[in-house]
């Protein structure tokens, strides 16, 4: 792994402790660019493990997040209604949104409404250009996990997607279930100011290091290392993860 990428891993007990650490370095952040730019964009992941970290958003951390200033986006979903168990907003909506004072307004889901998933990728996209009037948009910060095959969002392993250069925001078809989701592109992810990745499960522990072993170039076998961003990445893991005692 290319030193320069390496040199911000930072390798936690458990989720717990790492969930804490993640919370409190991005709600620092949050407010830092509020104060600076007048709002914070922040891009949410799904899954297991960042659930913690938005719970302690909204149970720790509520009275310090600059709420009204922040703008939440979403780096990928399932194709399913909003109340589905498999949806990412779901999830978010439930240990979050619930509970805490953003503005409507400022909360920016995925649609998942259209009857052609690529007309709501196009509908997103469309979205995404309204809050980023430039060539790409520049995330404050995007929040990513990792899959046991090496899957980011939802860019998966040899996904015709890896390659696409000239959108924001694709529909695609995933080997997982649900299959049909939407998802940003490399492209926009790596515009971002900030990415943090989130790690937990020994189950992860070696499809991890053969990811950061490709990050120098990137591999298609492991879309993870694709994600090379102009800003700062930061890798939050856990033990088990890391393979360390």
């Amino acid at each position: 792994m290319d030193d320069a990428l390496k040199r911000d891993v930072r390798i936690f007990q458990d989720l717990s402790t790492l969930s804490r650490a993640a919370a409190e370095e991005s709600m620092q952040l949050a407010a830092a660019r509020a104060n600076a730019a007048g709002r914070c964009t922040i891009v949410l992941s799904g899954g297991h493990t960042p659930r913690a970290m938005y719970q302690l958003w909204a149970e720790d951390y509520r009275e310090r997040m600059p709420w009204a200033k922040m703008h939440l986006f979403w780096g990928d979903e399932r194709y399913v209604s909003p109340g589905d168990s498999h949806s990412n907003y779901r999830m978010v909506r439930e240990a979050l949104l619930e509970h805490v004072p953003v503005p409507p307004e400022n909360v920016h889901p995925m649609p998942t409404q259209f009857k052609d998933p690529e007309e709501a990728a196009r509908a997103y996209e469309a979205t995404l250009r309204t809050a980023f009037p430039g060539a790409w948009p520049e995330f404050d910060l995007v929040f990513l996990g990792m899959g046991p095959e090496g899957h980011t969002a939802s860019l998966f392993p040899h996904s015709s997607a890896l390659n696409v250069k000239d959108r924001w925001v694709v529909a695609v078809r995933a080997p997982a279930e649900p299959p049909q989701r939407l998802t940003l592109t490399l492209q926009a992810l790596n515009h971002a100011r900030n990415v943090m990745f989130v790690v937990c499960g020994a189950e992860k522990r070696d499809v991890l290091h053969h990811a950061w072993q490709a990050i120098g170039e990137g591999s298609p076998e492991w879309p993870v290392s694709m994600v090379r961003p102009n800003g700062h990445v930061t890798w939050f893991v856990d033990r088990a993860a890391a393979g360390s005692s």
